[in-house]
Formats: structure tokens, C-alpha cells, sequence
């Protein structure tokens, strides 16, 4: 028995040193400043998935961060990791969401099978790497999927490298604050425009981009954004809508009634999408949809989408907290078809909602002493303001078992964004500004 306990201490604690180490690894020494794209398939339902590799490439800039490699917040039901194969050191980490979660949510993702794109970003490596898939599981830890081994200078990395030549763009400069490695960037991509809506898409974007940065804490953090705009154009006008009978073939095949929602504005065409970007150097993606019926969505380090619908200048920011930010829906809506996602039995991993599973790690140190949990309705607080903090129910789709920080907040109803969403916002920013 000492020796299985001195083993298992033996293994945390070199768990422990490999998790501090790669806080402190130098860009240099592992990755040149450039890309790897890596264009896959996952392909499953709500029983089983698997995520296969199509194709390779490098893109010849990189906007992250030099410094900070590793992921911090586990958020995300997907996540990206870089290994030194030699030593097992972790280089680099990112967790994310795929529009293939929320399928295996809805009736059909029970058991048809669908496959889904997915492109994943990270710095070029120098060397020979392992990069490890990872999915989290029932019991919200992160399990492998697969682990491939990257060499950069293998041939078919090489062929693949001189095979995908394509027609580049320069970038529209809507906002430049300074050096990409220390700000967040941020591409525009405008769908649903064609030939002669050029002058139109010009002055839209730059509206987008006041919309980005128009709500706190984007407002006071404006000075840390990059933002840019995709000049390109598709071969018409306007959005598919299935339920209005249109069809267009916009530049990223975007489309309203997404898993049957009339307003979920998504496209599931990942590779036209990051083709259309190119080289622009971007940590999230913004894309603006070129129609006037409300609409939108956005998935964790995935992408945002709006229409330019009366109600852009507040819809984005609600998106974005959800791409940019991790964020979850506050809202109560038990029809939606993903509305599963959430099992009352765990703590989400959203840093704004909370089943009180874990409640200690949320927003409890928030809390003003004497704070009730779970904390009355006010509805007297008006639509414009957040309310005191506390833990109210009706979250995450759920009326019952999931609780939210703020009577009103951006991730329910348009109203500013509450204390425990604006943290978290400001804590991401700071993930690319240091």
C-alpha cells in the first residue's frame, strides 16, 4: 500500500511540474510565428464520435500570444493539445466547441450519424509534435481522442504546404491598436454580399466593428482589439432561409434554421469560412450576415454570427460572450432541441451559470455578505440594469436546478453585461494581451 501511495504521489507531482513547466516554455525554442490549420471531420451522434484529419496546412502568420501557450479555463467540451513527444511536456492548449455538440443534443443526433467540419489553429511547430483531441467526458473530465504526430518536415507536410496556394487578400484595417501577439484580434467576414453590394459591405463593417466594441467591457478594453474585415464577396445577395424558400450560395454557405431554430443563423462550412480568411491574422471570427431578419449565433472559440437586423448592436455582444467569453445562455427556453446540454447533476463548465454542484468555484466569492442562495426574483429591476448579485433561478434553458448571477445580464436580456460575465471577459482578454 506505501508503494501505491508513493506512486501515485510520484505521478501528481510530476503531473504538477509538467503543468508549471509549459507555463513556462518559450515560443522560440518550439514554434516558428505562423499557423497550422488543421481541416478535420468529426463524424458520430449523441453515442459515440471520432475526429478525422482531411488535410494540413500552413498559414504564414500567427496573432496569438508569445507567451501565454496554455489554456487556463476549463471551458469547452473540446480541447487542442500540443506535446513534446520526448518528454510529454505540454506546449500549448486551447479548449473549444463545435456545432457537432450540439447535434448529438437534438432528437436526431440521438442516433443518426452526421459529420461535421472542424478546423483547429495553432503555432507552427519547429520540430516533431504530438497533438492530442480530447473530448470531455460524462464525468467532465478531458479524455484523448487521438493523438497524431506532426512532423513539419515530413514530406507530406511538405507537398501539402506547396499544393494550397490560393488567391490572397488584403484586409480591410477597421481598428489597428498594435502588435498582433499583444492584442486580440478580430476578423469581420461579410456573408450574403455580392458583386455590387461592395460600397454597402464597406460601411457595414465598419458598423460591426462599432458593435464589437460598443459594449462594456468591450468598450474600456477597445484600445486592446485588432479588428479586420474580409474584403470578399459571393456570387449574390442575401441569406438561405429554408423556411422562406430562399437559397443562395453566399461566400460561406451560412443558413437560418439551424437544427430547425428559425433564428439560429450558423454555417456548418468551417473550410470555406477559414478560406475566405486566408492569412489575415485572427484570434476570433465575427460573421456578419447581409439580411435584415433577426438572427445570429456564435460557439466557443468557434465563431460569431449576426444579421444586420435592427437589434445587431446588441445581439453581437450576446454572441460574442458566448464565442469569445465561453459564456452560456441565462435564459429560460425548454423547447430549444439542445436544451439537454446541461445535466443537473454536474457544475457546468460555464463560468456564469451554476447547478450550486460546485457553487464555491463560481461566483460565491462575489457574493455581498448575507447574500441569500438561492436568491429571491427582483422583477423590479428594469431591463437596463443587472440588479444586485446573487444566485437566481432559471438558467442554461432550465426553469429549475440552474442559476444565473444577475437578475438581467447580456447573456439573457440584452442588459449590460453582469459582474461574473464581465470577469471572465476581461480575464480572456487579458489571455492575449500579456
Amino acid at each position: 500500500m506505501k508503494k501505491i501511495i508513493a506512486s501515485l504521489l510520484l505521478l501528481f507531482a510530476l503531473a504538477a511540474t509538467s503543468a508549471v513547466g509549459a507555463q513556462n516554455v518559450k515560443f522560440k525554442n518550439y514554434f516558428t510565428d505562423a499557423t497550422l490549420r488543421i481541416n478535420c471531420l468529426r463524424v458520430g451522434n449523441r453515442q459515440h464520435d471520432t475526429v478525422h484529419i482531411r488535410s494540413v496546412e500552413q498559414i504564414p502568420t500567427w496573432a496569438g500570444s508569445l507567451t501565454q501557450l496554455l489554456d487556463p479555463f476549463d471551458n469547452g467540451n473540446y480541447r487542442i493539445v500540443v506535446l513534446d513527444p520526448a518528454t510529454g511536456r505540454e506546449l500549448y492548449s486551447r479548449g473549444y466547441n463545435t456545432l457537432f455538440q450540439e447535434y448529438r443534443d437534438t432528437p436526431q443526433g440521438a442516433d443518426s450519424i452526421a459529420s461535421f467540419q472542424e478546423v483547429v489553429r495553432l503555432p507552427w511547430p519547429k520540430k516533431p509534435v504530438d497533438i492530442c483531441f480530447q473530448q470531455r467526458g460524462a464525468d467532465q473530465h478531458m479524455y484523448t481522442q487521438l493523438r497524431y504526430r506532426f512532423d513539419p518536415d515530413s514530406a507530406w507536410v511538405q507537398l501539402r504546404r506547396q499544393s494550397k496556394a490560393r488567391v490572397e487578400v488584403s484586409p480591410i484595417k477597421l481598428q489597428y491598436k498594435g502588435n498582433p501577439h499583444k492584442k486580440i484580434d478580430v476578423v469581420i467576414v461579410p456573408e450574403g454580399y455580392g458583386p455590387a453590394d461592395s460600397l454597402q459591405m464597406v460601411l457595414d463593417l465598419h458598423s460591426f466593428c462599432n458593435f464589437l466594441l460598443g459594449q462594456e467591457p468591450f468598450r474600456s478594453r477597445a484600445a486592446d482589439f485588432n479588428v479586420w474585415g474580409v474584403p470578399r464577396m459571393g456570387e449574390a445577395t442575401g441569406i438561405t432561409d429554408p423556411g422562406k424558400g430562399i437559397s443562395v450560395n453566399s461566400l460561406v454557405g451560412s443558413s437560418y434554421n439551424t437544427f430547425g431554430a428559425d433564428r439560429y443563423l450558423m454555417t456548418m462550412q468551417l473550410f470555406r469560412l477559414h478560406d475566405a480568411i486566408g492569412s489575415i491574422p485572427f484570434d476570433h471570427i465575427i460573421i456578419m450576415a447581409n439580411s435584415t431578419t433577426y438572427g445570429g449565433g456564435a460557439i466557443y472559440n468557434f465563431y460569431a454570427m449576426s444579421s444586420l437586423n435592427g437589434m445587431a448592436y446588441m445581439v453581437l455582444p450576446h454572441e460574442l460572450g458566448h464565442s469569445i467569453g465561453g459564456l452560456a445562455d441565462e435564459y429560460v427556453d425548454e423547447d430549444l432541441s439542445y436544451g439537454d446540454m446541461h445535466t443537473l447533476a454536474q457544475e457546468p463548465v460555464e463560468p456564469n451559470i451554476t447547478t450550486l454542484v460546485d457553487f464555491s468555484a463560481k461566483w460565491q466569492s462575489m457574493l455581498p455578505a448575507g447574500t441569500p442562495v438561492p436568491t429571491p426574483a427582483d422583477d423590479s429591476v428594469p431591463r437596463t440594469a443587472n440588479g444586485s448579485l446573487g444566485v437566481y433561478e432559471g438558467a442554461g434553458y432550465h426553469a429549475h436546478g440552474i442559476y444565473r448571477p444577475a437578475m438581467r445580464c447580456m447573456m439573457r436580456d440584452y442588459a449590460p453585461f453582469c459582474p461574473v460575465c464581465s470577469r471572465r471577459l476581461n480575464a480572456v482578454f487579458d489571455l492575449y494581451t500579456r
